[in-house]
């Protein structure tokens, strides 16, 4: 709302979501596959005694350190590469405010990696706080943005998320430390712990789906900047309204399901897991059905409520609105497979994962090339819907079938 405000529907969001996008991407989808492997051994993990609990711990703090240094020196020296290549559609206004945000947004690599590994220890531990300080960045900017003068550029927007993702991170690893018996796991080199065992197989496997699964957001940006009318910025809102529908309840869910699924599972009765999972999926994509229905109706009024003011106009919205209305159309999709995933997670069947990632992503890429020169930026959403009702089917097919665990190879 409040960069709506300042700046509407102009190169500097452009800019913004662009940055973003690219310099989160691999951090991100680190987090995730990290999130993904690791919440199944941190719930064994709480069993075993405290001195196993530090050692692990403390690699695992120590590697999120490397890895994010690693990814914030990685967004620097590739961020010339980046503006040639999927940046080379953006004037030039918006690639000097794109050249300045990645000096910004590589800090933000290193803090989301070591925030993601701190909400994953939550996790495992039923503790979902990680949830709500999810907004902290965002209320962070808000402040920057509010505070600047209407003339600011892109300062307001650089600062408040470097020093959100800070604050995020600091919080997040402080009540980490707290939820596993005061752990706050000081550094300790190599990888000895035997909990590393075979998650390095997953880890990879994950990985390679996962990769290809996050290039949805670049392939988005690249798609949007070839487009005109600043259609960046038009996505960029849209999709925040759309991610404030698919994180009310459906992300708690989700999030909720790994640990409570891991628990069933190592307690022997998947059988129990596999009911759990489906019964719960096929409920939330009911309301996910519903939420369309009204949110189809409403779309209009929500956008102008929430971004009609300032440098954002009528015309603004009735844009950005056009475009929610066919991105709602994932949510039924997108909300059933949230705990179909959770439950292929807890039964460790990532290779199947990451084949249906893969699978995604080839029906998202060519709904783009098909969609988008007909509906615009519209059809950049309707291919997300798509891609998502090809995962829901998958998931399903999959998870409804019987599953024991010394089936995984076959």
């Amino acid at each position: 709302m409040a960069v709506a405000y300042r700046y509407g529907i102009s190169d500097v969001v452009d800019a913004y979501q662009f940055t973003m996008t690219f310099a989160t991407w691999v951090p991100v989808t680190l987090v995730g596959v990290l999130s993904v492997v690791l919440i199944p051994v941190l719930v064994r993990l709480r069993k075993d005694e405290h001195r196993q609990n530090v050692r692990f711990l403390g690699e695992l703090q120590t590697l999120a350190w490397w890895l994010g240094l690693a990814l914030a020196a990685l967004i620097i020296l590739a961020w010339p590469w980046v503006l040639q290549g999927p940046g080379a559609a953006l004037d030039a206004e918006t690639m000097a405010y794109a050249r300045e945000l990645a000096w910004g947004f590589a800090p933000v690599a290193l803090f989301t990696v070591l925030a993601g590994v701190s909400a994953a220890r939550l996790r495992a531990r039923e503790r979902h706080v990680n949830t709500l300080l999810d907004s902290v960045p965002a209320l962070v900017i808000l402040v920057w943005v509010m505070l600047a003068g209407p003339d600011a550029g892109i300062t307001p927007l650089l600062w408040g998320t470097v020093s959100g993702f800070a604050v995020q991170c600091i919080w997040l690893q402080w009540l980490a430390a707290r939820a596993d018996n005061g752990i706050w796991g000081a550094p300790t080199w190599g990888l000895g712990s035997p909990y590393w065992h075979g998650m390095a197989q997953a880890l990879g496997i994950m990985m390679i789906g996962q990769l290809v699964m996050s290039l949805v957001g670049p392939i988005d940006q690249y798609t949007a900047a070839r487009l005109s009318g600043n259609a960046n910025a038009t996505l960029g809102y849209a999709a925040r309204l759309l991610s404030l529908l698919l994180g009310i309840g459906a992300m708690s869910v989700g999030r909720a399901a790994l640990p409570v699924l891991s628990e069933v599972q190592s307690r022997g009765e998947p059988a129990r897991a596999r009911q759990m999972a489906l019964k719960w999926s096929m409920a939330m994509a009911g309301i996910g059905v519903v939420a369309v229905a009204v949110g189809w109706w409403l779309a209009p009024w929500g956008v102008a409520l929430i971004f009609e003011r300032g440098a954002f106009g009528p015309e603004d919205t009735q844009a950005v609105a056009q475009v929610l209305r066919w991105g709602m159309l994932q949510l039924p999709f997108y909300f059933g497979v949230l705990v179909l995933v959770q439950l292929l997670a807890s039964q460790k069947r990532y290779r199947i994962m990451a084949t249906i990632a893969v699978m995604n992503f080839a029906v998202k890429a060519l709904m783009n090339y098909l969609l988008a020169p007909v509906m615009g930026v519209a059809g950049i959403m309707l291919a997300t819907s798509l891609m998502y009702l090809s995962s829901y089917l998958c998931y399903f097919f999959v998870a409804s079938r019987p599953y024991r665990a010394h089936d995984q190879t076959a």
